[in-house]
């Protein structure tokens, strides 16, 4: 106390010019702190300490001093202080975005078209920011920056220079590209774009035995109360898109044999998985001028759809169009018009995918409507469960169920086994035609395999290899849940079209002869009739 009186006198003093006896014992000090430089007289024998005291200045705990607190003040000393603090700040930093130049189908050789518009992301990174009288003297990062958005890339798509042979085209070569419509007539390189301005999901896109009229699904917005609706376009003219009345639509084909028929299956809308299948089948006639429905007809009601029913099933015409096959998760059959019920031929169990899809065995007609061929989920190698085997066989069943040949044993879960049109000339007195397959390069992990196309006679005899040649990449599923086939065949049965790499290729069945036909890795969905 009496130093604190001491130090107040000799301020005092000083303010009012008093001279004394006393001054002539004290020194000049200089104290900085809070941003401001105070010089003042004080007694010889005081410490820093008690200087800070007198001047009523208090130390944090991290505050930094100029000179240790016990040490003696000296004539014309600069004490100083830092006071240090620390906080935690978050700042949010700009990602840019890349421009992209990717090649699509429709834009001339070297020219460019607009795609996508670039955005910069956003990441959120936090900090320790140690700071000195409020400047900042260090930061450390806290964890891993948070992104808040992503960037979306700048789409620029430029013209090809690759040239199409002009190789014959028998019939209709639909395809989608770039979630739009293509067709190809005459020769290869007559490509031409149905759609635009569609987004086009894959759920649907089938072709009339003709030719001449295409059915397909197109996404609508997250807003909208379903999640896809059902189109018609004729493929021979420059006509648009007419909307048909399904929406909400996972399968639909056109009959075969007739003009304006349509079977189709529908779900709805769910937050979890996209859809819930509700595992009904209408069959429905249209108005081919206006789309509009004039006939519809239930041939199955709506119901649960057994093990992983929410998926749905999927549905095949016959080639004559009299018959219906199904396939589920855990097994393929026949549709029963009549009855209104499923008359299952092959029973197997259900794959466990451990994704948001769910395995379905794909199935295609033999050209007389006789046989069905397929994917079987095969039993365990060891002791792990039946839903996890690795096994899948691809084989043929007779539709009156009495035998079940193999085709190819553990040829993959995309196998996808199909058989020809009718390869015989027409004044050929039998008929004749062959039967494809995939055939996956690692049969334990069939899932991300590669494969290779194969071919045999109808009967199964002469086995070979047709594509890719040996040595080159193999055939890739790209997306596990789409049940579009990736190859199919000619209406002749001379050619198989096929998605490769994400374009799509042109295989000579005698002579093993590859066209490729597009060149931005965009396509799929191949269907060829006519």
């Amino acid at each position: 106390m009496l130093s604190r009186i001491l130090l107040c006198l000799l301020i005092a003093c000083s303010a009012v010019g008093c001279r004394s006896a006393q001054e002539e014992k004290s020194i000049d000090v200089s104290l900085i702190a809070d941003g401001r430089e105070t010089t003042f007289s004080i007694a010889r024998d005081l410490t820093v300490d008690q200087v800070l005291a007198g001047a009523q200045i208090e130390l944090g705990p991290r505050d930094r001093i100029s000179h240790p607190l016990v040490s003696p003040v000296v004539d014309g000393m600069r004490i100083t202080i830092r006071r240090v603090s620390e906080k935690e700040v978050c700042e949010q930093e700009e990602i840019a975005y890349q421009r992209l130049l990717l090649p699509k189908e429709g834009v001339p050789a070297g020219e460019r078209e607009a795609g996508k518009a670039g955005f910069t992301g956003i990441r959120e990174v936090c900090y320790r920011i140690l700071l000195e009288d409020e400047t900042e003297v260090d930061r450390v990062q806290l964890g891993l920056p948070t992104i808040v958005r992503e960037p979306i890339d700048e789409i620029i798509y430029v013209g090809t220079s690759n040239e199409v042979q002009p190789v014959a085209i028998p019939g209709r070569l639909s395809y989608i590209n770039h979630e739009n419509a293509w067709t190809i007539t005459v020769n290869a390189a007559n490509k031409r774009r149905l759609t635009s301005g569609h987004r086009l999901d894959s759920r649907v896109f089938h072709q009339r035995q003709d030719g001449a009229r295409l059915i397909f699904t197109s996404e609508t917005d997250e807003t909208d109360d379903f999640f896809n609706e059902l189109w018609i376009i004729a493929t021979d003219d420059e006509s648009e898109p007419m909307r048909l009345t399904p929406t909400d639509v996972l399968y639909a084909q056109w009959r075969p044999r007739t003009n304006n028929e349509i079977a189709y299956s529908t779900g709805e809308r769910s937050l979890d998985a996209g859809w819930k299948a509700l595992n009904n089948l209408w069959l429905m006639s249209i108005d081919l001028e206006s789309g509009r429905t004039l006939d519809i007809e239930e041939a199955l009601p709506e119901s649960s759809g057994g093990v992983y029913g929410w998926w749905g099933k999927n549905f095949a015409w016959s080639p004559q169009g009299d018959k219906m096959a199904w396939v589920q998760a855990d097994g393929f059959g026949l549709v029963d018009f009549e009855n209104k019920r499923l008359m299952p031929l092959m029973q197997y169990a259900v794959f466990h995918t451990s994704a948001n899809w769910v395995w379905l065995s794909p199935l295609s007609w033999s050209f007389d409507g006789q046989l069905l061929a397929g994917i079987v989920h095969g039993a365990p190698l060891g002791d792990e469960p039946a839903e996890t085997s690795p096994i899948f066989d691809a084989v043929v069943s007779s539709i009156d169920g009495r035998f079940t040949a193999p085709v190819s044993l553990s040829a993959g879960m995309w196998a996808a086994p199909a058989f020809s049109p009718n390869a015989a000339p027409r004044e050929a007195e039998s008929s004749s035609g062959y039967l494809a397959w995939l055939r996956a390069r690692d049969t334990q992990n069939s899932m991300s395999s590669e494969y290779d196309l194969m071919l045999a006679d109808r009967d199964g005899s002469n086995k070979r290899w047709l594509f890719p040649p040996p040595g080159e990449t193999g055939i890739r599923k790209n997306d596990f849940g789409s049940i579009a086939r990736d190859y199919v065949w000619s209406p002749d049965g001379r050619y198989i079209a096929l998605i490769y790499e994400g374009d799509l290729w042109l295989i000579e069945v005698e002579t093993a002869t590859a066209y490729q036909l597009t060149f931005d890795g965009r396509s799929s969905n191949p269907v060829w009739t006519g």
